[in-house]
C-alpha cells in the first residue's frame, strides 16, 4: 500500500514538473508575440509618418521611434530565438488596418499618428511592466525590465506632442474659434458648427479631458464627434463639438 502510495506521489511530482516549461513556454510566447507586432508598428508606422507628417517636431519623434524600437525588436528577436520562440514577421488585422490608415490617407497623418503612438505605447508600457513583474523567462523578464524606461521616456514625449498639437489647432484652425479666445467651456456645449477635428484628434482631446477607454466615435448631422467613454470608473456618452468643449452625457 505505501509502495503504491509513493510511487503515485512520484508520478504526481513528474508530471508537474513535465507540464511547467509547457506553461513558461506558452507565457514567454505571448510576450514576444505581443511585443513583436508592437515594434514592428512602431517601426512602420514611424517611417510613414517620417515621409508625410507635417511638423517637424512629430517628423523628429518618428526618427527617433524608427531608431529606437528598431534597438528593441531586433534584441528581441535575438532573445527569442535563443529561447527557441517564434517571432512573428507579419502584422496583426488591427495594426495593419491602422498603418493601412495612414498609408493611403491624403489628409495630414500628423494628428492620427500621434493618436496611434498614444494608444500603441500606452499598451506598451503595461505589456512590458507586466512582463518585468510577472514574466516567466529570465532572458526577456530582463529584456521587458530594461526596456520600460526608454518606452516611458517615448510616452511623456507623445503626450508633450500631443498637447502642443491641442494647442496649436485651438489656435490656428478657423474651425474652432471660440477655444482660441477663451478656456472657459462654453455652457451650452455642444455647439453645432463646422466641426475640423479628426477622428484621432477628437479622441485624443476628450482623453485630455480626463476621460477614457473612448469607443464608437461618429460625427453627426451638427458637426459634432459623440460616442462612449469612461470617467470616474463609470460608463457615458460623451461629445466634442468644434470649439473644443468635450461635454459628458449628452445624447
Amino acid at each position: 500500500m505505501k509502495t503504491r502510495l509513493l510511487l503515485a506521489a512520484l508520478a504526481s511530482a513528474t508530471a508537474l514538473t513535465v507540464s511547467l516549461p509547457a506553461f513558461a513556454e506558452d507565457s514567454a510566447q505571448d510576450f514576444v508575440d505581443q511585443a513583436a507586432q508592437g515594434g514592428m508598428f512602431e517601426v512602420n508606422s514611424s517611417k510613414v509618418a517620417e515621409g508625410k507628417a507635417q511638423d517637424p517636431t512629430v517628423k523628429d519623434f518618428a526618427q527617433k521611434m524608427v531608431a529606437d524600437h528598431g534597438t528593441a525588436n531586433a534584441k528581441l528577436v535575438s532573445i527569442a530565438h535563443e529561447q527557441k520562440l517564434t517571432v512573428p514577421t507579419e502584422l496583426d488585422a488591427k495594426h495593419k488596418r491602422d498603418l493601412d490608415s495612414l498609408q493611403n490617407s491624403s489628409d495630414p497623418v500628423d494628428g492620427p499618428y500621434v493618436q496611434m503612438q498614444r494608444d500603441a505605447h500606452s499598451d506598451a508600457v503595461n505589456l512590458f511592466e507586466t512582463y518585468a513583474k510577472d514574466g516567466d523567462n529570465v532572458q526577456l523578464k530582463a529584456f521587458a525590465l530594461e526596456t520600460v524606461p526608454t518606452l516611458k521616456m517615448h510616452q511623456e514625449m507623445i503626450e508633450q506632442i500631443a498637447s502642443t498639437m491641442g494647442d496649436k489647432s485651438a489656435s490656428t484652425k478657423p474651425a474652432t474659434p471660440a477655444v482660441a479666445t477663451s478656456d472657459t467651456a462654453n455652457p451650452s456645449a455642444p455647439v453645432p458648427g463646422a466641426n475640423s477635428f479628426t477622428e484621432a484628434q477628437a479622441k485624443g482631446r476628450i482623453q485630455d479631458a480626463g476621460f477614457s477607454d473612448v469607443s464608437t466615435l461618429t460625427k453627426d448631422d451638427q458637426g459634432i464627434w459623440r460616442g462612449q467613454a469612461k470617467k470616474d470608473g463609470k460608463d457615458t456618452a460623451v461629445a466634442l463639438d468644434y470649439q473644443g468643449n468635450v461635454v459628458a452625457g449628452t445624447n
